[in-house]
């Protein structure tokens, strides 16, 4: 394989050399094309006028059923089995017996190897072993060929450069990034597949197995016993995953024939991935997923580390994960990644808070990213236009780089308008508000301009620990918070957690759509102890300040009630012991279902303020899931019906004397943010990144006449009017992010 022979001669070698090896008539490797069909490429056997013009679908034939189980298959007499697929072309007639076995990479069949003889025969267990190893080396040396133009260009024996790609995935954090990928999961490179001594490798193996489980058992040492018994059974069913012998054995056949310890890993490795591709059940998947992540500490391990990611050597370059956890991210935190790329956007939801706080243009839900690239590809990240470019040209490069400049030279017109207010031409006053959930992000309030926290993420500082949170580290964040703020506003939401947040040490319980299930409110109400821990960390940090804080996603009333008598115990707690509390206090309601809308005369009188979380509100408004990639987009925010509720909210909380604010993904973007100051929106909290370009262009327009024209344009409007309201926005001469 190491010969500098073209993809042809190469796989013709191999072929032939596999043929005489196990004693076969026949050795042959299929491709996957950029069609999602299997090409005949190499064949030792079968007619040689094949090659290049026997396709298979993937789900037809025998190779076809190895292609979907992503499992080897034999079978004793061929041409009797309902699968298979008979192509005169290839002259197999005579041949019975039948081994094949998937070539996998990155969790994806890339193609499939198979033997063939003339007699019935059954293969035996060393013999599809055998075959399953030469699989994974042909899978990492012919990576190149299998992602050229076409499969039949890149066998011609004339080496040529990867095509570029264009993907699309969903904004995380706004940005540009250009730079060199880097894989966030450990590989293991071609060169050191084999082991040079079996037993040294299996000592090896067997000191990172037990290194590897004595870490979980640190992990289940701690005293967890206060929550309950299905965190414990999770993290019980993990370390059975990590003893199962079923896992070691085959860990060990591995290195018995011949593979390192890395090697044997990484192949358990692509066969879990390529099976959790293709399980439907969520229980299977969970366990798959457990299956890989051990998979990837385990490799770790055996390079060198405690089983954790490492940040080394990530200066400028673009992160590349198929999931990638808040903590991890933090990791990277100090590396200057110039961008992040998620596959899995479940994954990106996680990271998103990070990911915005250290200003990392991000995009996620970007499919087969972790396949398609090779390392050191040049990738370029937009982050503006959901587009992720491998591989570029160089127009595409330049192109980009020039993009940059300018949002450079933006950059530092915005760091101008910092000590200036955001007061429109006509004299309005508006208070742009930061996102945070980190210490850092408070470094930004001062250099971002903005006038306070409109949104302070709690649950943060518990996503991202491996135990609960005490109430001196919660009462440590806190005061460290208010105090860097230096008298500024500050909006503690308490914990939301549920959905695509959970903690580390809950389970989450089955729920076809957790969004809508047991989560924010609903679950701190049932967790009085956790939360009451909370309210008291709160108090104590504010101690003769004051406190702002909202409780989230309350869908009634009563929640609210609830939750603010819980609060007031905590207070009378502290007066009881002479304890200092804080100077004054506000408490507010997230309103993120549109049931609250109508149970706003019932918070009059004991609620200070209502905080519009406009990402929840407008999944539940539209009834659209704003993590399914298929209909997220589907439904606009800056269409007719959105924008008269949010109007009528605004309108409500003005005639009961409640303020209101708003912040959510659609407060920092320019057109959005726009829509929401022409309806009554006077207060816009967004991420740090937003502040600037929203200052700007509200500097540069007279609202007045702004909202008049948007009041005449939504009376006439059928649906979305994105278009309308930037035709609006240039009428009037306001500068917008991209002007």
């Amino acid at each position: 394989m190491a010969r500098g022979e073209g993809g042809r001669e190469r796989l013709n070698s191999v072929v032939e050399l596999i043929a005489a090896t196990m004693v076969a008539d026949v050795c042959s490797i299929y491709l996957r094309t950029p069609n999602d069909e299997l090409e005949l490429v190499a064949t030792e056997g079968l007619r040689p006028e094949a090659v290049a013009s026997t396709r298979l679908k993937m789900d037809e034939g025998l190779v076809g059923q190895i292609s979907l189980t992503a499992e080897p298959l034999s079978i004793q007499d061929a041409p009797r089995h309902p699968s298979f697929s008979y192509r005169p072309e290839t002259g197999e007639d005579p041949y019975h017996a039948f081994l094949g076995v998937p070539i996998l990479r990155g969790g994806r069949v890339t193609g499939v190897l198979t033997v063939q003889n003339r007699t019935e025969r059954a293969y035996d267990v060393d013999e599809i072993e055998t075959l399953q190893t030469i699989a994974m080396v042909i899978a990492e040396v012919v990576a190149a060929e299998m992602q050229q133009l076409t499969v039949a260009q890149s066998l011609d024996g004339t080496p040529r450069l990867m095509r570029p790609e264009t993907l699309k995935g969903r904004i995380v954090s706004g940005g540009l990034g250009i730079g060199r990928a880097r894989r966030h999961d450990p590989e293991v490179p071609a060169a050191k597949f084999f082991a040079e001594n079996v037993e040294d490798e299996t000592l090896r193996l067997a000191v990172a197995l037990q290194q590897l489980r004595a870490s979980i058992d640190t992990m289940l040492a701690g005293d967890a016993s206060h929550l309950g018994n299905d965190p414990m059974d999770i993290m019980e069913a993990y370390r059975m995953l990590a003893n199962d012998p079923g896992w070691a054995t085959r860990l060990s056949d591995g290195v018995k024939a011949g593979l390192s310890a890395e090697a044997s890993v990484d192949r358990a490795r692509r066969e879990h991935r390529a099976r959790l591709e293709s399980a439907r059940d969520p229980y299977l998947r969970a366990r798959l997923n457990d299956l890989e992540d051990l998979d990837n500490r385990l490799l770790r391990i055996l390079g060198g580390s405690d089983g954790e990611a490492m940040a080394h050597g990530a200066e400028g370059t673009v992160l590349v994960a198929r999931r990638l956890g808040p903590a991890e991210l933090l990791e990277y935190s100090s590396a200057g990644l110039a961008a992040l790329v998620l596959e899995e956007p479940a994954a990106a939801s996680h990271a998103a808070i990070v990911a915005r706080a250290l200003n990392i243009p991000t995009l996620g839900g970007v499919a087969n990213i972790t396949t398609l690239l090779d390392a050191d590809d040049e990738i370029i990240v937009d982050a503006e236009l959901g587009e992720v470019h491998l591989r570029p040209d160089e127009g595409v490069v330049s192109a980009y780089k020039a993009r940059a400049g300018l949002r450079t030279q933006r950059q530092e017109i915005y760091k101008q308008l910092r000590e200036e207010p955001a007061i429109t031409q006509d004299g309005v006053e508006i208070s742009l508000m930061l996102n945070a959930g980190l210490r850092l992000d408070i470094d930004h309030l001062g250099e971002a301009g903005a006038d306070g926290i409109g949104l302070f993420r709690t649950e943060f500082q518990f996503l991202v620990s491996e135990k609960l949170p005490s109430l001196s580290e919660q009462t440590e964040l806190y005061s460290y918070v208010i105090d860097a703020a230096r008298g500024r506003p500050v909006l503690f939401r308490t914990l939301d957690i549920g959905a695509d947040k959970l903690l580390p040490t809950y389970s989450a319980t089955t729920e076809d759509n957790p969004a809508l299930g047991w989560r924010s409110i609903r679950f701190a109400l049932d967790r009085p102890g956790l939360f009451k821990r909370q309210l008291r960390a709160l108090v104590r940090a504010a101690a003769g300040r004051p406190l702002s804080l909202m409780f989230p996603m309350v869908t009634v009333a009563s929640e609210f009630h609830r939750a603010k008598a819980l609060l007031q115990e905590e207070l009378d707690w502290a007066r009881q012991r002479g304890r200092p509390v804080p100077l004054k206090i506000s408490v507010g309601a997230m309103l993120e279902t549109p049931s609250l809308v109508y149970e706003l005369d019932a918070l009059a009188g004991h609620a200070d303020f209502i905080s519009v979380g406009s990402n929840d509100l407008m999944q539940f408004f539209h009834a659209a899931d704003r993590m399914a990639p298929e209909i997220s987009e589907r439904y606009d925010m800056l269409s007719r019906p959105a924008l008269t509720f949010l109007g009528n909210i605004v309108q409500s909380c003005e005639r009961l004397g409640l303020k209101v604010s708003i912040c959510g993904t659609a407060a920092g973007q320019s057109l959005d943010a726009l829509a929401l100051l022409a309806i009554g929106f006077r207060q816009l909290s967004m991420p740090v990144g937003s502040v600037g370009p929203i200052k700007r262009m509200i500097r540069s327009m007279d609202l007045a006449a702004f909202s008049q024209s948007v009041k005449t344009a939504l009376e006439t409007s059928n649906g979305s009017f994105r278009n309308d309201l930037l035709g609006i926005a240039r009428q009037h001469d306001i500068l917008l992010a991209d002007a």
